[in-house]
């Protein structure tokens, strides 16, 4: 292997600073050091490399163009030293695991289930961040994500968790009074709870259940941007929501919420756990994988969302 020929880390993490915010007092500031010794790192390098990276004028810094170069090429090398250094921290068997998660599965199956592992894992201190964007995992902290879709995200471990039905969901009250929920027809009568993600699940549902659409309108009643909401205003009897197996089970099986009607469909999209290729391995990232998979397999055993 040929020797490598490197300057010193420092010197290149005080010109990386300096050179991001064009400024030494700045970086001192960011490093933790002084002004003086930014400026003594930045101008080792300089000499090691026989450039001259920054340009000084009226007590301003400015990046010559082989400077600019430099910040261009060593940013990419630190940001991958920096991912490897995070990746060999992240590979104990303890520690923190952060874990982002679709804020309605978070709050609704996922968070209830936390002190199971808790006590078979006191040694990893997981932190759930709540999001329904794509996570980049080399730009983030979070170590492994739980996502619905069809489990083909590019360069990414995908593993099948959940796979999710739906069906309607309704207060218990809503069984009795004035027009007792008996039959699907019977859904003119009550207010339908949309969640914006599921636009066209209740015009799916009535179809399948057999109801004549000209009787019923499906896209009225008031729409919420997360499924948990739509399921907290459904246990307040607002309304009838279409409920998914795995958000609705704790509620269903507390008494919060009952199923009016048998018919069932399948979700478009199942829940995976993901992480970068390679890190499925990775002791913490395996073991919260595996408490995940078990706790999805006995929940489908225990049948607890049938009515």
């Amino acid at each position: 292997m040929t020797r490598r020929q490197l300057p010193p880390l420092n010197s290149l993490r005080a010109f990386e600073a300096a050179a991001r915010q064009l400024s030494f007092t700045k970086a001192a500031d960011e490093l933790f050091v002084t002004q003086a010794a930014v400026s003594h790192q930045v101008k080792s390098l300089e000499d090691w490399l026989g450039r001259k990276l920054f340009q000084r004028k009226n007590r301003a810094v400015f990046l010559t163009e082989e400077g600019q170069r430099y910040l261009r090429d060593i940013t990419e090398g630190l940001d991958l030293l920096d991912d490897a250094t995070q990746r060999v921290l992240a590979s104990g068997d303890g520690g923190v695991l952060t874990i982002s998660s679709l804020p309605s599965f978070a709050s609704k199956w996922l968070v209830p289930k936390l002190g199971d592992f808790r006590l078979l894992r006191p040694d990893i201190d997981v932190r759930i961040s709540a999001d329904n964007d794509n996570i980049d995992f080399r730009s983030s902290d979070v170590d492994m994500a739980i996502r619905a879709g069809k489990g083909n995200w590019p360069n990414l471990h995908a593993e099948h968790l959940l796979t999710e039905t739906f069906f309607p969901v309704c207060s218990p009250s809503l069984l009795s009074g004035d027009h007792p929920l008996q039959k699907p027809e019977d859904l003119r009568h009550h207010t339908f709870l949309h969640d914006d993600d599921q636009r066209d699940d209740w015009r799916m549902w009535l179809i399948a259940a057999g109801v004549d659409l000209a009787t019923i309108d499906p896209a009225r009643g008031p729409r919420f941007d997360d499924s948990s909401m739509m399921l907290q205003a459904a246990i307040e009897g607002q309304g009838i929501a279409i409920g998914r197996s795995a958000l609705a089970a704790n509620d269903l099986a507390a008494g919060r919420l009952v199923r009016p009607f048998d018919v069932t469909l399948p979700w478009r999209m199942d829940y995976y756990i993901v992480c970068p290729r390679g890190d499925e391995t990775l002791p913490k990232i395996a073991a919260f994988a595996d408490w995940l998979l078990d706790t999805a397999a006995k929940e489908s055993s225990d049948d607890r969302v049938q009515p």
